[in-house]
């Protein structure tokens, strides 16, 4: 009797071990939140791509014609989904937008190219990326297909080919068609569209997602050349 009553004891020890180390260990996803907006709001403080980061409202970034100032270092940030944005390069030619607005029925599909990098804020280590690629072999730049209807202002969009589409799968995470509703797209050989972007789980890949982390991306856009 004596022996199972210690047996009992110990199975209840162990047990009440197990479940302390699981709490202590664990996180809950408000507290996952505060860390990735801790993270954030130190990456605008201090970081190795572009420095300091001005924060700027969206009425600012629209009185200025949709653009940010790259001498202020500003990042515009857009208030229903936390997203910063900062245009390097608007580029030349149409719109997503104005593309669809000269259609009949107001959808436009297009295939779009993108070099890009992507940077685990809270991990301090790039990622994904297919800069190195580029240099060597064109044929390694990613491709998504993307739909923009401007009867419901709505992008979709999948990766067709390359480096995101292997790591995360087809598709395309709204942090990255968040942009699109400001720059201008061109072909390969014209003045290509470039933007840094940071994007909160919210609107990142399923693995940010799941992980409640937020990521940087610098990203330059342009159609096919084969469309």
């Amino acid at each position: 009797m004596k022996k199972l009553l210690y047996s009992v004891l110990a199975a209840c020890v162990v047990s009440t071990s197990i479940c302390i180390v699981g709490c202590k260990d664990g996180e809950t996803y408000a507290e996952r939140k505060k860390k990735e907006e801790r993270s954030i709001g130190q990456f605008l403080q201090d970081n190795d791509f572009v420095g300091k980061i001005n924060p700027i409202t969206e009425e600012q970034f629209y009185a200025q014609d949709s653009m940010t100032d790259l001498s202020k270092n500003e990042f515009v940030r857009f208030n229903k989904d936390g997203i910063y944005m900062q245009i390097v390069n608007k580029g030349e030619g149409p719109t997503m937008v104005e593309l669809a607005k000269a259609t009949e029925d107001n959808i436009v599909k297009r295939p779009i190219l993108c070099k890009f990098l992507e940077y685990d804020i809270q991990g301090g280590d790039t990622t994904c990326t297919n800069m190195s690629f580029y240099k060597n072999n064109a044929s390694k730049i990613d491709e998504m297909m993307c739909e923009y209807d401007d009867f419901s202002r709505s992008y979709t969009a999948s990766f067709t080919k390359g480096e995101m589409k292997s790591t995360y799968g087809s598709p395309v995470p709204a942090g990255w068609l968040k942009p699109l509703d400001f720059i201008r797209l061109t072909k390969v050989d014209g003045k290509q569209a470039k933007v840094r972007v940071i994007v909160p789980h919210t609107s990142g890949t399923s693995n940010a997602s799941g992980h409640v982390q937020p990521f940087y991306y610098e990203i330059t856009y342009m159609l096919s050349p084969n469309f």
